[in-house]
C-alpha cells in the first residue's frame, strides 16, 4: 500500500517536489484511469511522465 502525502496535498505541490515513490504511484494510477480522464488529467499524466523522465526514469 501506497503510504504518502494524499492528493490535494500533492496537487498544490511542483512535481519537482514529489517524491520518487509519489511520482511512480500517481503514474499507474493516472495510467489506469486514462481511458476516464478529460484533457487536464491528460496533461498532468504527461508531466507526471517527464518528471520521472527527468529523474533518470522509474526504478
Amino acid at each position: 500500500m501506497f503510504v504518502g502525502r494524499d492528493w490535494q496535498t500533492l496537487h498544490t505541490t511542483p512535481l519537482p517536489q514529489w517524491t520518487d515513490e509519489e511520482l511512480v504511484f500517481q503514474h499507474a494510477v493516472f495510467s489506469q484511469l486514462s481511458p476516464l480522464m478529460n484533457a487536464q488529467g491528460i496533461s498532468l499524466h504527461h508531466q507526471i511522465i517527464e518528471e520521472i523522465e527527468r529523474r533518470g526514469g522509474s526504478r
